[in-house]
């Protein structure tokens, strides 16, 4: 009889219910966690690709933790098979409420959960499959719905733009200067900031899939009004239309010396991008009170 794929070690709930943080174990030992939010018609799933991260970027748990190996295809997909089975047995409540034929399952799925995806690019693209195939290879979900995001490896950017596999991409910024980025994210020492937004628009421009640019917004470090105008400049370098900016509010994990921005500076941030022509949505950070962001609840057992 063969171990079962995922062992469920801890679920966290937030207070009013909308979001579960799950921290499972894998057949080796290995923990890894995915997160399951509740948002009107429609239920999204923050999964991992690897135990651990081998990136090393410094204001992220997971990378502190190093990288312990890559997940499985069936890994991967079983997480999503996992939540299916918890919002079945009421995790999240009667989802049917919320409006959405399909509220009651997985809708959506998004691969910024522990590890670097297309680090293990393999296995992510047989796992984007099986969620797209058609019953009963494959769940069936659009791949529309489905956001795959790294911090730029470009030749995996550029691989992923010819599988004619339309998913949302995202590309992990948080600087657009290289002084900077080389800090932020180590990888950047190889594939450069235009590099990294050259590939990006590529994508852009193999799929017609506007691509998002994640930009976790940091106190004092990457926030500055002029880093704003920068990246703005190099966006619309590329053109107009392509892209869309997510700021995010850094989710601080604990003894950790980063923090989130301070509200008006976030709001002057985005004003600016705005001002420029980007299109720029302040994301919705959720589970702050169970550890939301990714690799504190493996860190603490």
């Amino acid at each position: 009889m063969f171990p079962p794929l995922l062992t469920e070690v801890k679920r966290l709930t937030t207070d009013n219910g909308d979001t579960i943080k799950f921290l499972w174990r894998l057949f080796d030992g290995a923990l890894v966690e995915s997160v399951l939010m509740r948002y009107p018609g429609r239920v999204t799933l923050c999964v991992s690709s690897q135990a651990g991260c081998g990136m090393n970027c410094p204001f992220c748990a997971t990378g502190q933790a190093g990288l312990t190996r890559n997940m499985s295809t069936a890994e991967i997909v079983d997480q999503v098979v996992a939540a299916n089975r918890a919002l079945a047995e009421g995790a999240l409540g009667d989802l049917r409420t919320d409006g959405g034929h399909d509220a009651d399952r997985v809708t959506n799925i998004v691969f910024m959960g522990m590890g670097e995806p297309l680090a293990n690019y393999k296995r992510v693209m047989a796992a984007l499959h099986r969620f797209v195939d058609d019953s009963p290879e494959g769940l069936g979900m659009s791949a529309r719905n489905i956001t795959v995001s790294t911090v730029g490896l470009v030749p995996a950017i550029n691989k992923l733009a010819a599988e004619s596999l339309p998913v949302t991409f995202a590309l992990s910024l948080h600087a657009p200067d290289d002084e900077l980025r080389d800090e932020l994210i180590p990888v950047n020492t190889r594939w450069k900031v235009d590099e990294a937004l050259d590939a990006a628009y590529n994508y852009y421009r193999t799929t017609g899939r506007r691509v998002s640019i994640e930009y976790a917004l940091i106190k004092d470090m990457n926030d500055h009004a002029w880093r704003a105008d920068l990246l703005a400049k190099k966006l619309n370098q590329r053109g107009r239309g392509w892209v869309h900016v997510n700021p995010i509010p850094l989710n601080p994990t604990p003894g950790s010396i980063w923090t989130a921005s301070e509200k008006s500076v976030s709001t002057e941030f985005i004003n600016r991008l705005r001002a420029a022509g980007i299109p720029t949505t302040l994301r919705d950070t959720r589970g702050k009170e169970i550890d939301g962001a990714c690799g504190q609840l493996a860190a603490g057992e």
